[in-house]
């Protein structure tokens, strides 16, 4: 077993499902104390420290982040994996969902790592990984708003990365395919026909399944690890091929 993250601390938001508990778990099974930040941390498993928090909420974030640091001794590691999805075309969303989407998921990575960069820049393991979105590079339907928030979530790791290079603090995102997560379960079982869409998201990646959430996790663990320490400003792409595959269509038998 990997035990590269010895001595280091790691906080991750969103962390009590999905890709934020795969990585939480990933994190502390090599080495890292890890404490995740979410809005219902109550079944996160130990050793993970749960710690309540909304990143929509600065006061809030800043109150959980300072728990963890308090705790840890520091922060080494900032993973900003809270988020949430939408559906629909400009024509569908609300105002106020637009207000709602960006606020969790590019405001909720500037509060978070606001409040982490006093214990980043005494770190001389500093790292930070957004998980961001094929959706990010392609165009995807139905998800302009979601599509919108992460194309700022790369943008925004490019600039905090220029920003913070000469301090030691190296910044880098995960771009996921369609991963196989609670909130994609959602989505499939509200569609007319689940199987349907099931098989199209599978279908629109080359490898033909979903991404699971560990797959992620261990992209978002080697970039958070001394291993990756000349990488910064990276946007890693983990989506069956999406981003820059275009095999030809299966024969049908």
């Amino acid at each position: 077993m990997k035990t590269d993250l010895d001595g280091l601390t790691a906080l991750v938001t969103g962390g009590a499902s999905g890709i934020g508990l795969a990585t939480a778990r990933l994190l502390s099974t090599r080495g890292a104390r890890v404490a995740v930040l979410d809005l219902d941390p109550g079944a996160v498993p130990a050793p993970l420290l749960g710690l309540t928090a909304d990143v929509t909420d600065d006061h809030s974030v800043r109150s959980a982040v300072e728990r963890a640091a308090g705790e840890f001794g520091g922060i080494d590691i900032l993973v900003n994996n809270a988020g949430i999805g939408a559906a629909g075309t400009v024509a569908d969303n609300p105002d106020e969902q637009w207000h709602r989407v960006l606020d969790v998921n590019v405001l909720g990575i500037v509060r978070t790592t606001r409040a982490a960069l006093p214990h980043l820049r005494v770190s001389d393991r500093a790292s930070v990984v957004n998980t961001c979105s094929i959706a990010a590079t392609a165009g995807l339907p139905q998800r302009a708003l979601y599509s919108a928030s992460k194309g700022a979530v790369l943008s925004l790791t490019l600039a905090m990365a220029a920003d913070h290079v000469r301090e030691g603090i190296r910044v880098n995102c995960v771009n996921p395919g369609t991963v196989d997560t609670p909130w994609v379960g959602r989505l499939l079982d509200a569609a007319d026909d689940p199987a349907a869409e099931r098989a199209a998201l599978c279908g629109r990646q080359p490898t033909g399944r979903l991404v699971t959430a560990e797959e992620v996790a261990e992209a978002i663990g080697y970039l958070a690890s001394p291993a990756a320490d000349s990488t910064t400003g990276t946007a890693l792409a983990v989506d069956g091929g999406m981003a820059g595959l275009r095999p030809r269509p299966q024969r049908q038998p």
